[in-house]
């Protein structure tokens, strides 16, 4: 053999070893439904422990549920990590996502755990958060507005044009929302009120936690959201002052889903045990998230709020997390507050 033959031989091996070594790489394509920082800390996290390159894409829970949907045919994600546990739930329902139990199920909170047996452990609980709002306080002062207390003060015709909230259709913080207040008054004064409400609210936003990203920035006077959301903004040095309705008020359980049809199975459960571990779920007040985490021996910062002194329903997430119940709120969202003038 001539020495450019041998030559060749040895490039076209070199060309097939790397393309051999490409194409055994492990990768995942995660679906993320928290706050940006935090989608990003956990996808580097994750690669930087396994080698697996994330591909991450951050939206809202129900847009998540909805893209979901979409791909049912060809799935192209491959978990869904964080955000609201209603649309995980309702996703679980329809067959979107895949049956799992990871063997770090026996040291999560008994809610975490609860999550995973009632969606058939197609869903687990990663974190869970209080419902309520935030408003700044130097907005207040300068409009002369009283300081609200419960979900009934926002209402009141002085906070006209005064608050933002995220559509429920797009956000799983909003969802949770009607939720809450449909089980708080019952459904017709629940529809009352966010009909009520509907004529205070200057903005709907996509995201859940935008609109105390707003107030935060003076945009707006009041944000609804998860109370911790309002004290990240706290945290990072905003005007606001976190609220726990004196009424009582429901709660999420964020949760993770492998999503059916994985592409990347294999990581996506490495990914799924991974975010159950407690040093993992520790370190999310590094990202300025405040959330309780699942895994009872993660760390819960000071700042996180203290679920046991706030007043919560007994949220039913296997009804609000149904796939028939949340399309026929939604649907009567859209048709008796949504098309109503401002």
């Amino acid at each position: 053999m001539t020495r450019r033959a041998i030559l060749g031989v040895g490039i076209l091996a070199a060309g097939m070893w790397v393309v051999s070594s490409s194409a055994s790489a492990e990768s995942l394509t995660m679906y993320c439904g928290v706050d940006e920082v935090w989608c990003q800390q956990t996808a580097r996290a994750f690669e930087e422990k396994t080698g697996i390159t994330v591909n991450m894409t951050r939206k809202s829970a129900g847009e998540i549920y909805a893209q979901l949907r979409a791909e049912a045919a060809n799935p192209k994600g491959d978990i869904w990590w964080g955000g609201t546990g209603d649309p995980h739930l309702q996703a679980a329902e329809e067959g979107l996502t895949e049956e799992y139990k990871s063997p770090l199920l026996d040291q999560l909170q008994p809610w975490a755990i609860k999550q995973a047996e009632t969606s058939g452990h197609r869903t687990v609980g990663i974190y869970s958060g209080a419902l309520g709002f935030g408003y700044n306080k130097d907005l207040l002062a300068t409009n002369n507005l009283p300081e609200p207390k419960c979900w009934a003060d926002l209402i009141k015709p002085e906070y006209k044009g005064q608050i933002q909230v995220a559509n429920p259709n797009s956000s799983g913080t909003a969802y949770n929302m009607l939720a809450t207040i449909v089980q708080l008054f019952g459904e017709e004064k629940g529809f009352e009120y966010m009909k009520a409400l509907h004529k205070n609210v200057n903005q709907y936003t996509k995201s859940g936690s935008a609109p105390i990203k707003a107030a935060g920035l003076g945009e707006t006077t009041i944000g609804i959201v998860f109370i911790h959301d309002a004290v990240s903004q706290v945290v990072a040095g905003f005007p606001i002052v976190p609220v726990t309705p004196c009424e009582g008020t429901g709660y999420e359980i964020g949760s993770e889903s492998i999503i059916k049809g994985a592409r990347n199975m294999e990581a996506a459960k490495k990914f799924y045990d991974w975010a159950l571990e407690a040093d993992v779920q520790s370190k999310a007040q590094d990202a300025g998230s405040f959330q309780v985490p699942s895994n009872k021996a993660a760390k819960t910062s000071d700042k996180a709020p203290d679920l046991s002194a706030i007043k919560l329903i007994d949220y039913d997430f296997k009804k609000y997390g149904s796939s028939e119940e949340r399309k026929r709120l939604l649907k009567k969202w859209d048709e008796e507050v949504a098309s109503l003038p401002q």
